[in-house]
């Protein structure tokens, strides 16, 4: 995109952010996808999603679409590896992250109906001990249904290298994601059939359902056909050869293999009537506010999200539709699938940015009302931040701030988390210190009474090795908020040296 083009698109952008209001929005919905012939709508994607990864700054892309329980389509699109430029085919292995939880509760709901695991029996009954608990004695309440449910009471994922996993709040209490609660689960289920994991996915699942190409752990096959992951300025940042199998976020798979799985689920293949049923219905209603409730108390609950057994569940006037989203950071990955009427789609994406345009994806794939993606809050492509985040990579911070002043017109059209955000891409992600010094200054003089812009201008100091401005700042937020400790920590380092 040209420099011309750049800010013309920032400044109408910024004029319909303020006529619509500062929420991130999905598309708007379409009808559902069910009289739309494969073919045509095939040549329509074929066409639109090219032109969404270069807007979205999206490296490669795979794609599987499901309809009438079948795997009807499959493509990538892209490259595997920005600087090779070796393209994305069909057989390109991506990041499943999260969607890796869904596959392993439907291996789980298969013990389930062998009579080998009870969903309500305490998985401590199962892998014996404490875990890495302690002696709370809360960890009896766990069961496969509270870890299928996210209900466990257990954080996404404890501090790195810390040895204890704590028990944030009573199981069954509320949802809370967990990747935690389904790691715990592996390991009880691996005691249990005394296989590894691995091996254990590849019997009750892999073999059975044809996918070929998929594994939890790394496999020397993968050199050849994995994709890199990108960070969001398109950099490759490597191929995450994962060795220990992680239930929650380490599937390796291709779109046409997981397009199969969800063929699977919709048709209810290889479990008992009433357990594919019990699959997708609702467990648990989630907070309106996001997925993480371990610190908080529990808002205003959602009227149309819920979590079934290893799924998501969004209910809306087409009935209920299965769903998850999968983010290891530098990829990203999205299913959704329409119970009643059979058709679903699975998209993999190898780069930081993917979920930005994956809902403009879903709307041309099936079409039909998707409040999941509201719940999830990630950036459209084409945001404000976005489009600015676009403009000072192309021209630097100095001059993408000045025009970014003159159209909004003396309004703070980005709030502060949205600047906030924009100035850490450009810190970390960009290694653009300059330009994120530049970001988070603006954000002071937006917000001037918070203390947590001031700590982010510290932050960016001092990676600018500029001590005295560094401790400037983190003064001004700690006076601001006394309470702020990555400040207090942060000023300790800095007096020190």
């Amino acid at each position: 995109m040209t420099r011309r083009l750049i800010l013309y698109s920032l400044v109408v952008d910024l004029l319909l952010f303020q006529l619509i209001g500062a929420q991130e929005k999905s598309p708007p919905s379409v009808p559902l996808q069910t009289k739309a012939k494969p073919e045509a709508l095939i040549v329509h994607l074929q066409q639109r999603i090219p032109q969404l990864m270069q807007d979205g700054d999206v490296p490669g892309l795979s794609i599987a679409l499901i309809r009438d329980e079948k795997l009807a389509w499959h493509q990538g699109f892209g490259v595997k590896n920005a600087e090779t430029k070796e393209p994305v085919t069909d057989g390109t292995v991506f990041e499943a992250a999260s969607l890796s939880k869904p596959v392993f509760a439907y291996a789980v709901l298969k013990l389930v109906d062998s009579g080998k695991l009870d969903l309500d029996k305490p998985l401590n009954q199962y892998l014996p001990g404490n875990y890495d608990v302690g002696d709370d004695p809360r960890l009896s309440q766990i069961t496969a249904r509270r870890v299928l449910t996210h209900t466990t009471g257990f954080p996404n994922w404890r501090p790195n290298g810390s040895p204890v996993l704590k028990i944030f709040f009573t199981p069954g209490e509320k949802f809370s994601y967990s990747g935690e609660g389904f790691v715990y689960l592996a390991k009880a289920v691996e005691h249990l059939t005394g296989e590894s994991f691995d091996l254990f996915m590849k019997r009750l699942v892999f073999n059975p359902l044809g996918m070929n190409s998929s594994s939890y752990v790394w496999q020397e096959k993968f050199e050849r056909v994995k994709a890199y992951k990108h960070n969001f300025i398109g950099k490759p940042a490597g191929l995450n050869k994962v060795t220990e199998a992680n239930a929650a976020a380490s599937l390796n798979t291709t779109a046409s293999d997981y397009g199969k799985f969800v063929a699977a689920i919709l048709k209810g293949t290889g479990l008992k009537k009433e357990t594919a049923k019990l699959m997708l219905t609702p467990q648990v209603q989630v907070d309106e506010g996001g997925t993480n409730t371990t610190n908080r108390p529990v808002g205003k609950l959602s009227p149309y999200i819920s979590w079934g057994l290893g799924w998501g569940l969004q209910k809306t006037d087409e009935g209920i539709s299965f769903w998850h989203w999968g983010d290891n950071g530098n990829s990203k990955a999205y299913v959704v699938a329409f119970e009643k009427q059979k058709l679903g789609v699975a998209i993999f994406t190898n780069g930081a940015n993917g979920l930005s345009i994956i809902p403009e994806i879903v709307n041309n794939a099936v079409g039909g009302n998707h409040p999941a993606l509201d719940w999830l809050h990630y950036e459209p492509y084409n945001s404000p931040a976005k489009t600015l985040l676009k403009n000072i990579i192309a021209q630097g911070a100095e001059e993408a701030l000045r025009e970014y002043r003159q159209a909004r017109n003396g309004n703070a059209v980005l709030n502060e988390n949205q600047m906030n955000r924009l100035g850490y891409d450009l810190l970390y992600g960009a290694r653009r210190v300059q330009d994120a010094i530049a970001v988070f200054k603006l954000n002071v003089e937006d917000y001037p009474e918070s203390f947590n812009v001031y700590d982010s201008l510290g932050e960016a100091y001092m990676v600018n090795d500029d001590k005295e401005l560094a401790i400037k700042n983190y003064q001004r937020s700690l006076e601001l908020n006394p309470d702020n400790t990555n400040g207090v920590e942060m000023l300790k380092k800095l007096q020190a040296k």
